[in-house]
């Protein structure tokens, strides 16, 4: 079986935060997110690149992985209605 976002939010990485389950999103409401940043020059795929408890998570998470902290937008997730 495999593991969901709800149970591992790591697992939301790399993924369309509008295509995550409705169990997904109850269970991430409130954590951060980043998101690459639009610029014309991008048109980034509008995907979660990092996802934890506060923006200094996503952060870390993000320089953990080899990426540009400031090419990011940092939000938190909304509860999915």
């Amino acid at each position: 079986m495999p593991v969901s976002a709800a149970k591992d939010p790591r697992q939301a990485i790399g993924r369309n935060p509008d295509r995550l389950t409705l169990e997904e999103r109850r269970a991430l409401v409130g954590k951060c997110i980043a998101l690459e940043i639009y610029t014309p020059a991008t048109l980034p795929f509008r995907r979660i690149e990092a996802i934890g408890d506060s923006m200094e998570d996503c952060m870390r998470l993000l320089r953990s992985r080899g990426l540009d902290s400031t090419q990011f937008e940092f939000t938190r997730l909304p509860p999915p209605y």
